[in-house]
C-alpha cells in the first residue's frame, strides 16, 4: 500500500496516477473536507495517519519542512520506527528540492554534486533530507527525489498571462529547472517498484531542458494566440519583486537528470515546458 503523506497539488497527482496504476492508495490531508471529492475515501486527517503508517509498504512524503522540521517525523515517529523494525515498510521517497545545490552561477549540478544550500528553506529541506536518511538507514529504501520548478494544470505561466500577472523578465545566462507535475508521479511510480537495497539514492525531477523564465512566456503567449508581456530587465524588475521571488532569481544553476532517468529506466512524459504547456492546453480544450 501506498501512503502519500501530503495531497497537495503534485502528491494528489501522484496519487491519482498509482490508483489508476492499480495501487492500494491512502494520502494525508490537514482537512480531507478540502479534496476533490472521488479523493475522499482514500483521505485521512494527517494527525490520525500513525495506523495507516504502520501498514504501509511504500510511503511518499511530499509535505514540507518547517522551523520544527520534517512534520511526518516530528509527529508520526513512534509508528515510523514500528514500520521499519518490522519490515513492513520498504521504500520511502521524499520530495525535496534542487535549491539543495545553491547557487553555481549557471553552472551544472548532477545527481553526485556536493549540496550547499545557501537559502534557509533549502538548508531546512536538506536537513529533512538527512534525518530521512538516518531514521531508514539499513531498513528502507530512500529515494530523495530533488524536484525542480513544479508546474501543471492550474499552475503554469499559461494562468499568469490569463489573469494579468505574468512577467517577462529578462536576465541572460539565467535558466531554471522545471518539472510537469505528473512526471513527478511518474518517476515515483518507477522507483518504487524497483526492488533496491535500503540505502538512499539521488534523484533528480527535472525535465530535460533548463531554460529562461523569458523563453518560457513568450512561448505561452503564443499558444494562447496573446501577446507576450512587455520584456523587463532583471536590475529593473528587482526592485518591485518580493523577497521569495529575489531568492529565486539569486540562485543560478542547471540540473542534469541523466543518472536518475537511467536509474528509473523511464523518459519523461514532458521533457520541456513546451510539451508540457501544450499538453496543459489540450487538456483544458478537451
Amino acid at each position: 500500500m501506498l501512503l502519500v503523506m501530503g495531497l497537495g497539488y503534485a502528491g494528489l497527482a501522484t496519487a491519482r496516477q498509482a490508483l489508476a496504476a492499480g495501487h492500494a492508495v491512502l494520502g494525508t490531508a490537514r482537512d480531507p473536507a478540502t479534496l476533490p471529492a472521488p479523493m475522499h475515501p482514500l483521505a485521512i486527517r494527517f494527525a490520525m495517519a500513525g495506523e495507516a503508517i504502520r501498514s504501509a509498504t511504500h510511503l511518499l512524503v511530499t509535505a514540507p519542512p518547517d522551523d520544527a522540521g520534517d512534520p511526518v517525523l516530528a509527529t508520526h515517529r513512534a509508528p515510523l520506527e514500528s514500520a521499519l523494525a518490522a519490515g513492513t515498510l520498504r521504500w520511502v521517497g521524499y520530495v525535496s528540492t534542487t535549491g539543495v545545490y545553491g547557487d553555481r552561477g549557471g553552472g551544472q549540478v548532477d545527481e553526485a554534486t556536493p549540496v550547499t544550500p545557501g537559502q534557509p528553506r533549502s538548508r531546512r529541506r536538506l536537513a529533512a533530507e538527512q534525518a530521512w536518511a538516518e531514521v531508514t538507514a539499513g531498513r528502507a529504501a530512500l529515494d530523495l527525489m530533488r524536484a525542480g520548478g513544479i508546474y501543471g494544470p492550474g499552475r503554469s505561466v499559461l494562468d499568469n498571462l490569463r489573469t494579468g500577472t505574468a512577467g517577462r523578465v529578462v536576465k541572460p545566462g539565467h535558466a531554471f529547472s522545471r518539472i510537469h507535475r505528473d512526471d513527478i508521479g511518474w518517476a515515483a511510480l518507477a522507483a518504487m517498484a524497483q526492488d533496491r537495497a535500503p540505502a538512499p539514492r539521488v534523484l533528480h525531477l527535472v525535465d530535460d531542458e533548463a531554460a529562461d523564465s523569458a523563453t518560457v512566456t513568450e512561448y505561452a503567449a503564443r499558444l494562447l494566440g496573446v501577446a507576450p508581456p512587455p520584456a523587463i530587465a532583471f536590475e529593473v524588475a528587482r526592485a518591485t519583486m518580493s523577497p521569495m521571488a529575489l531568492s529565486f532569481w539569486s540562485e543560478n544553476r542547471r540540473v542534469a537528470n541523466a543518472a536518475t532517468k537511467a536509474a528509473l529506466g523511464i523518459a519523461w512524459q514532458y521533457p520541456t515546458y513546451r510539451e508540457g504547456l501544450s499538453a496543459i492546453l489540450e487538456q483544458e480544450r478537451r
